[in-house]
């Protein structure tokens, strides 16, 4: 037998080469590059047109859904069969009111038991938890079952909004289509995410803050391919009211006034006190929701319970019934202040934490903003009584007040800074809202770990993400990680030749992985060090018989995110880095480690300081570099 020639590869690394056999595996041109990653493709174009007709549905079902409260709130506390407009602190029963809402919250006990479930609260955390525990699949029946059980609900003097189960209903809707169509568990998503922001636009004319809405608590990422179809969704829901009810804002108030730098400073400390109020708001609800789950009678039950406080309040204030936009408008616009709006907002948030820990179907938007503008509007006039030389409006204060209390309860900062602006038009409010409600989410994040949204899916033990940045792999270029010697093997190398050198543990003879090339230098495929050593081979095997399938391959020029969704769907823990123009001339090698290793630098950009002044920021973790 030829003695074979021994070549030196890679760091020094020797492993025997014998001339080129013919037979060398899977052709060449077979090797598999990764999947590039684009924003766009033409399947975004499909889900944006689906998410359109959705859009249109779901402006649809806003104007049913409102027309049906009318409905039920006609019959049940005047008797009448009518869609007209009503609101039910015009009703005359007196006593006998306190009937209406525990017969209503009944009705919606039997729908919850006997329905579905999903229709118990108020409609947001729902939808997350189907997006991060089912692939976003909602049950069909939900889509009818969420509208007509919110609209017993607040037709009978649920002191809730509209807009969570429009946001509940369309995001079922959504999720509904992606169930009938043939597409992906992230096109789903995005479906189910753009009924949801078309329900909010829908409802208040509000399409930016809903896709802000939709980006901070349903999406969990910002990509082109989930926020365009939710824009185009929103966009379209919105033309469809101003078609029905006109394009004026929902909440009209008078024209602002610049305010100074010194009511500035008011604004910021006031969002930050409203944000205390609004941890206090999220612990009252799930307080109040604990203490339901000690009842020792079904949860059918507990509605009709919460409804008898409804009821009760309903008579000392009749204001907190129903939706009560028409209070968030006359908060705001200074029209209802004082100790007679400040008694109604105690009283509300008493009835609606009542009523919503007892899990009955209704929002927490438009409570939410009764009860903010009413606690700014008062901490404004009790500014303005101490120091009325600083120049605060009430008015100002009570928008303040109305955005940041969401912006703290919910963490959907943006949001509630554009929302705010877009249903009143008022652009000098901006400046305010954005201080504001930028104190009252630091206050909340300080105080609170968990929102008002997420705190119930946490309960489960499961994660709810609450940040979103760059994927450290993303923009981790391949070249820059693995591009170094590889111990590579020869094609005609003997497998008995092979493993005499994997046991002599020279440097490199450790290695899990290893590319096969051909005398030419040309890559052939890969084999493992399980590959190299299983099993008992007849004298004379090559290397290059253990090749069952193209080399996997990765670019110098691609991502470690693209490296590693290839090494996944390849189902391999390391990859040959090649060149462009030339996909067979092995330049490196990727494994898992260099992954790894791209997060190392992700934390220690988070966690190495700067000489400068200030403390020492601790490690981020047992392993975590730091320097002072």
């Amino acid at each position: 037998m030829k003695k074979p020639e021994i070549t030196e590869v890679g760091e020094g690394i020797s492993h025997e080469v014998l001339p080129l056999a013919p037979s060398m595996g899977p052709a060449l041109e077979n090797v598999r590059g990764p999947t590039a990653l684009e924003p766009v493709d033409r399947r975004v174009v499909f889900i944006s047109g689906v998410a359109i007709l959705l859009a249109i549905a779901a402006g649809f079902v806003a104007q049913l859904l409102t027309r049906l409260i009318y409905f039920f709130t006609n019959l049940a506390f005047f008797g009448r069969l009518s869609i007209d407009p009503v609101s039910p602190a015009d009703n005359t029963l007196g006593p006998w009111g306190i009937i209406v809402p525990v017969v209503g919250a009944l009705v919606v006990g039997v729908m919850a038991r006997y329905g579905s479930r999903a229709i118990r609260g108020h409609g947001i955390p729902e939808a997350m938890e189907q997006i991060l525990f089912n692939q976003s699949r909602i049950p069909p029946r939900v889509t009818f079952l969420k509208p007509l059980s919110s609209a017993v609900a607040i037709g009978t003097g649920g002191p809730f909004g509209a807009e969570g189960p429009i946001i509940a209903t369309g995001g079922a809707l959504g999720s509904f289509i992606g169930q009938l169509l043939r597409v992906t568990a992230n096109e789903r998503k995005a479906l189910l995410a753009a009924g949801a922001a078309a329900g909010m636009a829908a409802t208040f004319g509000a399409p930016v803050s809903a896709v802000l809405l939709a980006v901070e608590l349903l999406l969990f990422e910002y990509r082109p391919r989930s926020v365009i179809p939710v824009a185009l969704a929103t966009a379209t829901a919105t033309g469809v009211r101003i078609a029905f009810v006109g394009g004026a804002p929902v909440f009209g108030m008078p024209d602002l006034v610049q305010p100074g730098g010194a009511a500035l400073a008011c604004y910021i400390l006031l969002g930050g006190i409203v944000g205390v109020a609004s941890v206090i708001c999220t612990r009252a609800v799930y307080s109040i929701e604990d203490a339901f789950e000690k009842l020792p009678f079904h949860w059918m039950w507990w509605p009709a319970v919460g409804a008898v406080v409804v009821g009760v309040v309903g008579i000392v204030s009749p204001l907190t019934l129903g939706v009560g936009y028409t209070n968030i408008e006359d908060i705001i616009s200074g029209r209802f202040v004082g100790t007679a709006m400040l008694f109604f907002c105690v009283m509300k948030f008493i009835s609606w934490s009542i009523a919503l820990g007892s899990g009955t179907s209704g929002g927490t938007l438009a409570p939410l903003f009764t009860i903010g503008g009413g606690l700014g509007s008062a901490l404004g006039a009790l500014i303005v009584w101490l120091a009325p030389e600083l120049g605060v409006d009430l008015r100002i204060a009570a928008l303040v007040g109305m955005a940041a209390i969401f912006a703290g309860a919910s963490r959907a900062l943006l949001a509630s800074v554009v929302f705010a602006f877009e249903t009143t038009r008022q652009p000098l409010g901006l400046l305010p809202l954005l201080g504001g409600c930028t104190a009252a989410y630091l206050v909340s994040t300080l105080l609170m770990r968990h929102s008002i949204m997420t705190e119930k899916i946490v309960r489960r033990g499961v994660r709810v993400p609450t940040e979103y940045t760059v994927d450290a792999l993303a923009h981790a270029i391949v070249k820059d990680f693995g591009l170094r010697p590889v111990v590579t093997l020869a094609a005609d190398d003997t497998l008995e030749a092979v493993r005499a050198w994997l046991a002599s543990r020279v440097a490199g003879a450790s290695h899990q992985g290893f590319p096969v090339v051909s005398a030419e230098g040309q890559l052939v495929g890969v084999v493992t060090r399980r590959d190299l050593l299983d099993g008992t081979e007849p004298g004379g095997r090559r290397v290059h018989d253990l090749i069952r399938r193209p080399a996997a391959v990765v670019f110098e020029d691609s991502s470690l995110r693209e490296a590693a969704d290839h090494m996944v769907r390849e189902g391999v823990g390391r990859l040959p880095v090649v060149r462009r123009e030339a996909p067979t001339t092995v330049i490196g090698i990727v494994t898992r480690s260099d992954l790894l290793a791209a997060h190392q630098r992700r934390l220690d950009d988070a966690s190495r300081q700067e000489q400068g002044i200030g403390g020492t920021r601790p490690p981020l973790g047992p392993h975590a570099s730091s320097t002072g």
